[in-house]
């Protein structure tokens, strides 16, 4: 598929995501979902989405938004908009597809929209505090969960926001 070349022909609504996940599943082609905020992208990251890469032929990203990221992390957070981070992540050659997510989900929404996607692999780590929540959701759409990574200790987005507030 030529089109998944071009960096901004990468970043997808959830109802296009959706569409090109059935098309790909149609011509026997493994779809793996990630997803994650991807704040500040670092070596954790990378390791991780290459990882879940190995897994198959195409990575689609979900990318959770700014509203979703300031609730989780607090008011100082995402330190990258959602449209950045969705431009950084076109950039990387492991990654496919990257599908911002609107406002702030519930367990409904994830669940409505991994039984629109199908994904064959849901990617995930064992440190992930959504655990649960990818197990059942795999159970429902069929997919097969599967840990690609562990947590790199003091390589996320936080600590090294810390150490750079000790810096200034």
């Amino acid at each position: 598929m030529k089109f998944l070349n071009d960096h901004a022909n990468k970043i997808l609504s959830t109802i296009k995501a959706t569409r090109l996940s059935e098309s790909l599943r149609n011509q026997g082609k493994t779809v793996i979902l990630a997803g994650g905020c991807f704040d500040i992208l670092h070596v954790g990251h990378i390791t991780f989405l290459q990882e879940a890469k190995k897994r198959g032929e195409y990575l689609f990203v979900l990318l959770e938004s700014d509203a979703s990221i300031r609730k989780m992390k607090g008011p100082n957070r995402p330190i990258n908009t959602q449209e950045d981070r969705a431009k950084v992540l076109s950039a990387l050659t492991t990654v496919d597809i990257i599908i911002p997510l609107p406002g702030v989900l519930k367990n409904e929404d994830y669940d409505e929209l991994i039984l629109a996607l199908k994904p064959a692999i849901i990617a995930t780590n064992k440190a992930d505090p959504n655990r649960l929540h990818k197990v059942r959701q795999a159970t429902k759409s069929g997919s097969v969960l599967v840990d690609v990574g562990e947590e790199v200790q003091n390589l996320s987005t936080t600590h090294i926001a810390k150490l750079l507030q000790k810096d200034l």
